[in-house]
């Protein structure tokens, strides 16, 4: 997933030993939502698993917003926090959900990695030089190519669902537009309420097809845990982690949460759930990193930053 910060006094770094500590913490919790999401799904909709995810976070991120007396939003933005909520929770979260169900969470981990190419192409487009940069441009044409390479190696020799696959990464471009979005019309409200207030209209939004969905009989405790670790954990405990990182190091460098996420994604899938590690893995995971990484080198010190979840 990606978050919303707002580089002001609330987010400085201030020197803080414990950082490694909250570093990895949030990249572990960002890390394992697609085992949650894969063990989930087998036993739940689609719509109980985002609602019940987004409707835990709202009741956690929007009482500290209040608390900080952050929550009142100029009504200007409010349509932004709508849109935003829409490309990032309602569509990448249903997609996201909805592809596990025949893709691996290693191989979602990995296409939802792509985000940092999206965000610097659509930076390119909006007519920012600073992309430009062949670093950032290197980076960009092998992040594709490893994305072709995964894509399509696993679709033709591992008999992977393609469109579950494009779903998966789709949802990486709307993470991407979602911030790209934001970082215009939303820089001026606390991330924290952008998020919560965002997770609140989605859980509106998914409250009666939840409804409708439910299970007609008690899920598995594995099931069960996995949906409220979603919602504790990868959600709600993951943002509130990450904002005190934020304060204790600022946004370029907690940003680079994004890069362990994918490699804890492949090794909980191949470990606890006995995933394969496909062909198209081998090739276009290094691809996909190096390529994400040079594409997010470039300092973004005083923009939002990206982190997946």
């Amino acid at each position: 997933m990606v978050s919303l910060t707002r580089p002001d006094s609330a987010t400085q770094p201030q020197p803080d030993s414990r950082y490694i500590g909250y570093y990895l913490a949030v990249s572990a919790l960002w890390g394992v939502p697609y085992l949650f999401v894969s063990v989930a799904v087998k036993e739940l909709s689609v719509p109980v698993i985002v609602f019940t995810r987004v409707f835990i976070g709202a009741l956690i991120l929007i009482p500290l917003a209040l608390r900080a007396g952050a929550l009142k939003v100029p009504r200007a933005s409010i349509k932004y926090i709508a849109l935003y909520a829409l490309f990032e929770m309602f569509i990448p979260w249903t997609l996201i959900s909805d592809g596990q169900r025949s893709v691996s969470s290693g191989l979602a981990g990995l296409l939802i990695a792509t985000v940092p190419i999206w965000a610097n192409l659509l930076a390119a487009l909006a007519g920012d030089r600073s992309v430009r940069h062949p670093r950032q441009a290197f980076g960009i044409v092998i992040g594709f190519i490893g994305v072709v390479a995964l894509v399509g190696i696993d679709s033709l020799m591992e008999s992977h669902d393609l469109i579950a696959m494009l779903k998966i990464l789709f949802s990486a471009f709307s993470y991407a537009f979602a911030t790209f979005m934001a970082v215009r019309h939303l820089s001026g409200v606390a991330g924290v309420t952008v998020n919560g207030l965002a997770m609140a209209l989605t859980a509106i939004v998914f409250f009666i097809p939840a409804l409708q969905t439910a299970p007609t009989s008690m899920p598995s405790y594995e099931a069960l845990f996995a949906l409220l670790a979603l919602g504790l954990l990868c959600t709600a405990l993951a943002f509130y982690l990450f904002f005190t990182l934020l304060r204790m190091i600022g946004p370029p460098k907690a940003s680079t949460v994004t890069y362990p996420n994918t490699a804890i994604a492949i090794a909980l899938g191949v470990i606890l759930l006995n995933e394969p590690i496909t062909v198209g893995m081998l090739l276009g995971f290094p691809m996909v990193l190096l390529g994400s990484y040079l594409a997010a080198s470039r300092t973004t010190r005083g923009k939002i930053s990206t982190s997946e979840k």
